[in-house]
């Protein structure tokens, strides 16, 4: 069996997530000596660090949800089928989820700028490509490379914060460049519209891609590492450095998945993923079959949706952490907060059948808040769990888990699609996913336990 290092040095009280899937970072325990007594550091370098980083997560994002903005109206002009479209979300999840895990390990070697540097690019590509194609089958092909660039961010992402935050900060970091996905997810349906109604729909490729490249050049221009960055005082170098160095174990794939807790985590990325991989593709879709929006209006509907999947993550981070600073168990917390992210999401299953525009988006949006908000929870899991030197590998293989229920999905989307017209079959297994999803996560993980470093 295959032995893996984890793909980025995570720490233990870090909650970490890939693919900006509505997670969210939030971190606790005890400081440092060395960094406690560094209380006021000189210098603010690695906060631009982080704005970089939070940017790249929007372009990535927008990049990412073009297609489908635009998916109504081009597969009228070019005469798409619903199992083309199918395909082309099938093989991007398909690259995303084996890429996830690679370039976390090229990340390892390489380095966070220039593992930054090449997924961008390879994504920019990518991107740019499918302006030079018109079929579902030449999309299929060139967004291939996009699926794979953008597979590098959160590996990248994660690699630039351990260089350049102290553990009291790292988690602060990637909670705040996490957000630019769901900012990203918001822009999108106002900005694309906008140009392509201008411009044509090619610019809507173009112009993004072009941020992309102006990205590229600044990260290029502007990142090193700390000891080695012109403008970071020794003050920043010296409490950027101040933790104790984190050990690192070899971790085999064969020990990680006998564990009980390992297969709660994937079951929960396997059936909830393809719920925001749904949206991610098929939402604009719905709504113009649906109800005939048109590529002008797509911004508010689409815009509520994500920002109630914003909420979400939010109140459902904050629901945990209340019941576990009022003294309850972190299994309490943790699956109560889950149990009401259900009861919010369930009522999707009536969303085909909802008499107006408004209605459906208040179904949707509440199965986006309780699709995230139970990620929120989900994602706690690797950092409470298990060890810290085990935690990019069970990272890395929960977005594997949760790429191939996207590829299910997409499959059954196109299928459905193809022969009914209808995505109802599609937002009852969301609307069911949940509570089935909670009877698993706790059968296999009924008392919380932390894994025995014995049994890795």
């Amino acid at each position: 069996m295959t032995r893996l290092s984890p793909p980025v040095p995570v720490d233990q009280n870090s909650h970490v997530a890939g693919d900006g899937e509505g997670a969210t970072a939030a971190m606790g325990g005890p400081e440092s000596a060395a960094t406690a007594a560094i209380a006021s550091p000189a210098g603010r370098i690695r906060w631009t660090i982080c704005v970089l980083l939070f940017s790249a997560v929007v372009l990535n994002y927008v990049d990412r949800l073009v297609l489908s903005i635009l998916k109504p109206s081009l597969q009228q002009e070019y005469g798409w089928t619903e199992q083309g479209y199918a395909n082309v979300a099938f093989w991007f999840q398909a690259v995303y989820g084996f890429g996830y895990i690679a370039f976390g390990r090229f990340i390892d070697r390489v380095g966070a700028k220039v593992g930054y540097s090449v997924a961008m690019s390879i994504w920019t590509v990518g991107h740019m490509a499918q302006t030079l194609v018109t079929t579902t089958f030449g999309l299929a092909l060139v967004r291939l490379p996009l699926a794979l660039g953008e597979s590098g961010a959160y590996p990248a992402s994660l690699a630039a914060v351990a260089e350049w935050f102290p553990k009291r900060e790292r988690a602060l970091a990637i909670g705040i460049f996490n957000a630019g996905a769901h900012l990203g997810a918001v822009i999108t349906p106002l900005l694309v519209p906008a140009i392509v109604i201008a411009l044509g729909w090619r610019a809507g490729f173009w112009i993004t891609g072009g941020l992309n490249i102006i990205w590229l050049v600044v990260w290029l221009t502007f990142y090193r590492k700390p000891r080695d960055h012109p403008r970071a005082s020794a003050a920043e170098v010296a409490y950027i450095e101040s933790d104790p160095p984190i050990g690192q174990k070899p971790i085999s794939f064969l020990a990680i998945l006998r564990l009980r807790q390992t297969w709660a985590y994937l079951s929960g990325r396997l059936l909830l993923d393809p719920i925001w991989w749904l949206f991610i593709f098929w939402l604009p879709d719905f709504f113009s079959r649906q109800f005939a929006v048109k590529l002008k209006d797509f911004g508010p509907p689409i815009v509520v949706v994500y920002l109630m999947a914003d909420l979400g993550a939010i109140g459902a981070g904050w629901a945990s952490s209340r019941l576990l600073g009022k003294g309850r168990s972190a299994n309490f917390a943790r699956k109560m907060a889950m149990l009401g992210c259900c009861c919010f999401a369930m009522p999707i299953c009536f969303a085909e059948y909802a008499p107006t525009l408004w209605s459906a988006v208040f179904l949707l949006g509440f199965a986006a808040f309780g699709t995230q908000g139970y990620s929120t929870n989900l994602f706690a899991m690797p950092s409470d769990l298990f060890p810290k030197w085990a935690q990019g590998t069970i990272v890395g293989l929960g977005g594997f888990a949760g790429a191939l229920g996207g590829m299910f999905m997409a499959r059954f989307a196109g299928w459905v699609l193809a022969t009914t017209g209808s995505y109802a079959p599609m937002f009852i297994y969301s609307g069911l996913a949940f509570p089935v999803t909670l009877l698993l996560y706790h059968f296999l993980n009924r008392g919380y336990d932390p894994v025995e470093t014995g049994a890795l």
